[in-house]
Formats: structure tokens, sequence, C-alpha cells
């Protein structure tokens, strides 16, 4: 029985396993019950009483030898089908590029003004796209004759007689209406969103655009504080090099008003094609806070006084990046976008 046993171990140790199927076929023949370990355990009981406890110990190691081939076999199969094993590499081959996004040359821009007005102690405050007549005009001091109230400038969504017509904000002044209806002063807070107007689409114009308007309510605020306000937030933007003026204008929401140039980034106020000759570009229009705008908020006009301003930030990023066409920014082209990755 011993030799049996010898020429048993011989074969299990001498057994190939490079495969699933002959992992298998090494369970069938060594590992089950009607296998040939099991066979030679059976017989045992033929054996001397003296020579069964040292054959039995001899079966037992025999079946602790096929046992632990079986084991180690199967790990290394499911290693290499499941791609641990070792593998061939063609070092050859090129690599793989990774492409990573960016953030769109608008969405800098807006972030970098929000970053400067929050330093400044301005909250952040949006209001719906879609909105009334009385927010975007009535409350802030449009007559109802007045040219911006036209289907030229505005895309009115509903108008019906004795109703609050619905359209697409021309700006975001009615996000500061709101502001102010819901606060009381102080109040200081900038309005960033999309604004619509159905304008002509030129390298200079467009229909829909991003605007950033700023507030601030409260007692003893002067036309000083606003040009303070926009002289900081100029030199930050554009450069501490950068010239400032402010022209007089109109507004139907702020008396007086002002509308604000820089000197033009290629020309350094020279004069070139893009300022027109003139040396100067226009950024943003403000002034104080007409005092009917105030009245229509509930805001006491001879105890509280403030400053507004807003700014076209699609402009404010083809001056900062020297983009020549407006368009641009809409077209999703990877290879102008990709001119921002960093």
């Amino acid at each position: 029985m011993k030799n049996s046993i010898e020429a048993l171990q011989q074969e299990i140790d001498t057994f190939v396993i490079n495969s699933a199927d002959e992992l298998e076929a090494f369970r069938l023949r060594f590992m089950v019950r009607k296998g040939s370990i099991a066979a030679m355990f059976n017989q045992l009981k033929d054996a001397s009483p003296a020579e069964r406890p040292h054959y039995g110990q001899l079966l037992n190691q025999l079946k602790e030898s096929a046992g632990q081939k079986y084991d180690d076999a199967k790990k290394r199969l499911d290693a290499s089908s499941s791609g641990t094993g070792k593998q061939h590499v063609d070092l050859t081959l090129p690599g793989r590029k990774e492409y990573s996004g960016s953030e769109h040359p608008v969405q800098k821009v807006l972030g970098d003004m929000k970053q400067i007005f929050s330093a400044m102690g301005f909250t952040i405050a949006t209001g719906p796209e879609l909105e009334l007549d009385t927010y975007n005009f009535e409350m802030l001091n449009f007559p109802e004759n007045h040219p911006a109230r036209d289907m030229q400038d505005t895309f009115f969504i509903t108008r019906k007689e004795g109703k609050d017509d619905l359209l697409l904000r021309t700006h975001t002044s009615p996000v500061q209406i709101r502001v102010m209806l819901d606060e009381k002063p102080p109040i200081r807070v900038i309005c960033p969103g999309k604004v619509y107007r159905n304008e002509a689409i030129s390298a200079r114009s467009y229909c829909v655009f991003h605007q950033l308007e700023g507030l601030y309510i409260d007692k003893s605020v002067s036309f000083a504080d606003l040009k303070a306000t926009i002289y900081s937030f100029a030199k930050q933007m554009f450069g501490s090099n950068v010239h400032i003026r402010f022209r007089p204008s109109f507004f139907p929401f702020t008396e007086p008003s002002a509308e604000v140039d820089i000197t033009c980034y290629l020309c350094g106020g020279k004069g070139c094609r893009v300022c027109k000759h003139s040396g100067w570009l226009e950024i943003l229009g403000c002034g104080m806070v007409h005092p009917n705008v105030l009245r229509n908020c509930n805001i006491d006009p001879d105890e509280y006084s403030g400053f507004a301003f807003g700014m076209g930030v699609d402009r404010t990023a083809l001056l900062r990046y020297r983009i020549n066409d407006i368009r641009l920014l809409f077209e999703n082209d990877v290879r102008m976008l990709e001119q921002f990755m960093q």
C-alpha cells in the first residue's frame, strides 16, 4: 500500500494545470468522493491494525498536498483572468492623451468680478430670468412709453390688457428691486445673471449676454463712494496702470448718471480701430439711485441714499482677453476655448 500511496503522490505532483478545464479535471480525478484519494482511503481497512495509523497519516498528507496544489492553481488562474497577473505591454504604442476641462472665459471673468466685490463687502443675489414688467420697468422708473418697452428691445412672453406683462428680463436690475423689497438698509449687493435683448447679432452685440449689477443703500451714501468703488474695481480688474474717466449720461433709475471708460487695452490710449481712435473703451454705467426707485421699494429717500452700477460681463471678457468678436463666446468652438485651459 505504501508503494500505491507514493505512486499517487508522484501523479499528483506531475499533473499539469494551465487552464480551467485542467483544474476541473484535477479535482474530479483526485478530490471528489469517488476519486483516487478516496479510493485509497477505502483500502485502509485491508491493512493490519498495526499499519493503519502509519498509512492513515500518509493518506492525510496526500490529501493535503492535493488540496494545496488545487488552491494554488485556482488563485493563479483567477489572477490571470482578472488582469492582475503579468501581462505583455507594447512599449512602442503611443501614450493616451488626457483631456482636462476648463472654465469658460465668461465664467472666469464673472468669478473674478464676484471675488473683487465680495472682498468689498458685497453679497450676491440672483433672481428669475422670466420677469414681470413691474419689476423690470415700472418700479425702476421707466415711463410707460419708454423705448426699452418696445418689441425692438424686449422679448415679451405675454402682453394682456390690464395684466402685468411677462418678459425675458432685459437687465438684472429687477433683482435689486426684489432685494430692496425684502430687506431693509443698509444693503450692499451684486446681482450677476443672464439677460436678453432683441438686438441684431454682430461682432459687438448679442441677443443673450451676461450682466453684473451692484447696489449700495445706506445713510449718507454719496457719488464719491460710487467713484471709489468703481476705481477700486477697475484697478483690480484691468491693472493698476489703467486710466479711468466718468462721462455724464442718463438712466431712468439713477440721477445723476454716468458712464465709465478705461484706456484702450490695445493702443494704451493713443487711438486705434477698436476704440474708434478715441483712446477709451466703455466698461459700465452707474449713478445715484433715483428717489422714485427708493419710494417704490418703501425706502425713504430723505433718510437713505445709494448708488448702482451695471456692466456687461461678456464685453469685459472681450476687453480682458482681447477677443474681437462676441459671437466666439457662444459658438462652443473648442479651438477658441482651448486657449483658456490652465
